[in-house]
């Protein structure tokens, strides 16, 4: 197997069912870099989801494989069977407004983590970092800390600090700011209207402040951001994945200081309808690639997870590979760890930090496509 095609192979996050376990194994074969778990993966406890994530890591062969999960809390919780009742982030929000206490968002991400890490999962897709604007808003709502961008921002970077400190990688989502939208990306492709002033005073903020916070990843969104890239969502865009980084020009030429992320860049995922009604699958996984994603989330279907990997190496660079496989491969060296075989968690002493900071866990994951 060639170099480029094992790079190419390592930016890909794939999820799987039940049914197809054997083609994920055979893309860890190829050298997939990442995995991400569902509801239908996780039929039992901690030890259920240790014992899977174990398999997948010992199919590795000792290569470090990153296995992930959306677990924000409340609605979007995939492991709830002898996990702790994590709340939604608008719960949290709320507990922080009551008390002042910013600390509670700290509480709830080191929850969170210990029992991540006791399950064997190195990232965490969360927190949701989008500032939840528009009451119209189908897709964000209670996932965000609420609708003022300085609580979200200071609340995010905290239960990263949390998550972070219990050793997963914590990952703010979605830049540049799904917020304050009408349409869900996972059915449509959104379209955010605002200038860049009030995008940075407003959406870019929070991410800001994750990154201060030294968060590890960060997903991109399926919208169009017209006063940044007119005509591409930003998870395939040059100009909105550059703002990220170093900065440079945006929409209508204008030059805007960047964000300084050193970290990985991770895409929503590939199959969501914001993407794949619009623009051609390969075309879509390349230009991400060209415009600066670290890792490729195709979350569902085994032929798209083998053509973007042909795809990225049929098309794109290895040097650019490479320099993607560096960003992983300081993921990976700090947040990747083996299993351990200790799945218990004491959600007990959990629960009562929860009662103490005044959040319980609400509503229940609507759907097993649901990406997050």
């Amino acid at each position: 197997m060639s170099d480029t095609r094992r790079l190419a192979a390592g930016m890909i996050c794939a999820g799987f069912t039940p049914e197809n376990r054997g083609v994920i194994d055979e893309l860890i074969d190829a050298g997939l870099g990442a995995v991400i778990l569902f509801s239908g993966n996780i039929t039992g406890g901690p030890e259920q989801v240790a014992e899977l994530v174990g398999s997948l890591k010992a199919r590795a062969g000792g290569r470090p494989l990153l296995v992930g999960i959306d677990h924000e809390g409340g609605r979007v919780s995939r492991m709830r069977q002898g996990f702790s009742p994590v709340p939604s982030m608008r719960e949290v929000g709320a507990g922080i407004t009551r008390t002042g206490d910013f600390g509670i968002a700290r509480e709830v991400g080191q929850i969170m983590g210990r029992e991540l890490r006791a399950a064997g999962i190195d990232i965490n897709f969360a927190p949701v970092v989008d500032v939840d604007t528009n009451p119209a808003n189908p897709v964000i709502a209670d996932r965000s800390f609420g609708s003022d961008p300085a609580l979200v921002a200071r609340a995010g970077a905290e239960l990263v600090r949390g998550m972070q400190a219990e050793g997963v990688a914590a990952c703010c989502k979605h830049f540049p700011g799904h917020g304050d939208t009408s349409v869900d990306s996972h059915y449509g492709l959104p379209v955010v209207e605002h200038d860049f002033d009030r995008l940075e005073r407003v959406e870019i903020a929070p991410f800001r402040a994750g990154v201060e916070a030294g968060v590890a990843c960060v997903m991109t969104a399926h919208v169009v951001v017209k006063a940044l890239d007119p005509e591409r969502p930003a998870t395939i865009s040059p100009r909105v994945l550059g703002l990220l980084r170093a900065g440079g020009a945006v929409g209508g030429g204008a030059s805007v200081p960047g964000l300084g992320f050193g970290g990985v860049i991770v895409s929503d995922d590939f199959e969501m309808k914001a993407l794949a009604d619009h623009f051609p699958f390969e075309e879509a996984v390349v230009a991400g690639v060209e415009a600066g994603l670290d890792m490729v989330c195709v979350c569902h279907t085994p032929d798209l997870q083998w053509r973007a990997i042909e795809s990225i190496t049929e098309r794109v660079p290895e040097e650019r590979l490479r320099e993607s496989g560096a960003r992983l491969e300081r993921l990976c060296a700090r947040f990747w760890r083996p299993v351990s075989g200790d799945g218990a968690i004491d959600t007990g002493a959990h629960r009562a930090i929860l009662a103490r900071i005044g959040t319980g866990a609400t509503g229940t994951d609507p759907t097993e496509a649901w990406r997050g």
